[in-house]
């Protein structure tokens, strides 16, 4: 297989959001590194992650499986170790895979000592990475060692190296908390960390076949950005927000809702005391948001600029995405929101080398994707077996301006917030979304259910659940909703047969 000789550059962000591209025209923020690269490969424009929070998203990623499946329910619950990944599935290709960054994996406890320290902590890697520079909020000490090496003073807490502005900084007045830069240039940032680790990587590893996963933090919060990119975008051009005349109206829309917002304003790591809400400090936020993720584009170019100059660009497939997205003021919520499109609808970017067949160069897929097909189309590309677990598509024939047979026509996500504590059962806190270009209909185990016209209501400011106009649509959706589930229920051993010849093997067929 052509493939075998190739590399694999595995890119993700944390919460870049799907339209924040400048090659969708986006009002704002420039992404010429991913432009081109999207010119250069296939850019999928309806893909969404598949749980939240990170944790949660970046297992079903790794596992191809959806939560229902693979269990991983929030930040600090174990990923049941039984589940193959996309690390040890490449240990069978006869990679070594490596890993920049963070993976958001908590150990499954029955492999480890009660006292292990991995145990402490839900900033894991996953099994089968090899890790050269660990780089996350909650274990920043690669970066701190770093900073200290390149004369950089660093606090006390290293954690405090996420959230300290320059004090006194000229202009910062009335334009929000997150319009003063971080203390460190941008040669030392965070980002810049994860893409030297990566630099140090690929010069060494040219003439082998490799694989490296860079996994950028950013643009993910705090929204703190270095010079020049906490002012290279002005508040006065950001778009305009999408949410409800007022608070109170947009805690109307649902009992989950109203809990969020409560919640968001008043604790955590996005309360008013941190991000204020009013206009003009939201505007800034979004504004440094997007610096950040041009900061993240140009380090993205400095990878891409070393492959085509060290020979390696024509043998490396790229593939470039996020976990999840967040509000950034949509619907009066700046983190996550457990329904929204803008926190579940993500990039998607794959780029392979020339092959034997002609690949769709600059091609958009309309298609719904998902965070789940990651794995099985890593896979088909480089000649590996899909696991039975993968509840995900391959989407290699879009590559090639084809489609894969069956294909689904809607997305599908998931919310556990049994930890949220939301007033709800623990088991029975949990919701389920079917998302088509027309309907999203939202299914609560607890709760009242939700139904948007999402053609003609792309905003979600409108509840149609409680229209008796709309019974049989909504009868339509919970009918799919529950085949979804049924079709998807895991699968590990049930596609085993014993007989006298011993066990046969029936694969997953889409016909």
């Amino acid at each position: 297989m052509f493939m075998k000789k190739k590399n694999l550059l595995f890119i993700t962000t944390d919460q870049w959001r799907a339209e924040s591209l400048s090659l969708l025209d986006h009002p704002v923020v420039k992404t010429p590194t991913l432009d081109a690269l999207a010119a250069d490969g296939v850019f999928f424009e309806n893909h969404f992650t598949q749980c939240i929070p990170s944790g949660p998203g970046r297992a079903s990623m790794y596992t191809g499986m959806y939560m229902q499946n693979h269990r991983s329910v929030e930040n600090g619950t174990p990923l049941d170790a039984r589940h193959t990944n996309i690390a040890l599935e490449f240990r069978k290709l006869g990679y070594t895979p490596s890993l920049v960054g963070y993976t958001d994996t908590t150990q499954d406890p029955r492999l480890f000592s009660p006292n292990d320290p991995d145990l402490k902590t839900y900033e894991g890697i996953l099994p089968g990475f090899k890790c050269l520079a660990m780089s996350s909020e909650e274990l920043p000490e690669d970066w701190a060692l770093w900073l200290e090496e390149k004369g950089y003073p660093v606090p006390d807490n290293p954690k405090d190296l996420y959230y300290k502005a320059v004090e006194g900084y000229p202009g910062a007045e009335g334009k929000g908390n997150t319009y003063a830069p971080s203390l460190y240039p941008k040669e030392l940032s965070e980002t810049a960390f994860v893409t030297y680790n990566a630099e140090k990587f690929i010069k060494k590893s040219a003439g082998k076949p490799w694989f490296l996963h860079m996994s950028y933090l950013k643009p993910h919060r705090p929204y703190l950005a270095p010079e020049p990119y906490n002012k290279m975008y002005s508040p006065d051009k950001v778009p305009a927000f999408k949410r409800s005349s007022t608070l109170e109206k947009e805690a109307k829309q649902h009992p989950l809702l109203e809990y969020k917002l409560k919640q968001s304003f008043h604790t955590g790591a996005y309360s008013a005391d941190i991000y204020p809400r009013d206009d003009k400090s939201l505007k800034q936020l979004r504004a440094t948001y997007y610096g950040l993720m041009t900061e993240v584009d140009d380090n993205i170019g400095r990878i891409i600029e070393l492959l085509k100059k060290t020979g390696q660009y024509e043998d490396t497939v790229i593939i470039f995405t996020s976990d999840h997205g967040a509000q950034l003021g949509d619907h009066h919520i700046i983190g996550q929101a457990p329904y929204f499109d803008q926190t579940f609808h993500v990039p998607l970017i794959i780029r392979i080398p020339e092959g034997d067949w002609n690949v769709e160069r600059g091609s958009r897929v309309g298609a719904f994707t998902e965070i789940i097909d990651i794995l099985p189309t890593a896979l088909n590309i480089f000649g590996g077996d899909i696991p039975i677990q993968c509840d995900g598509r391959s989407l290699l024939p879009f590559l090639y301006g084809g489609k894969p047979k069956n294909f689904r026509t809607e997305v599908h996500w998931e919310v556990d917030f049994r930890y949220d504590e939301p007033g709800t059962d623990f088991e029975r806190s949990s919701l389920n979304v079917i998302r088509d270009k027309q309907f999203k209909y939202v299914h609560f185990t607890e709760m009242p259910d939700l139904l948007f016209d999402i053609e003609n209501d792309p905003d979600e400011l409108h509840n149609l659940a409680e229209d008796p106009s709309y019974s049989e649509i909504m009868l339509k959706y919970v009918k799919k909703l529950l085949s979804w589930r049924m079709e998807n229920d895991e699968r590990t051993l049930t596609h085993l047969l014993a007989g006298p010849e011993g066990f046969t093997l029936k694969p997953k067929t889409y016909n």
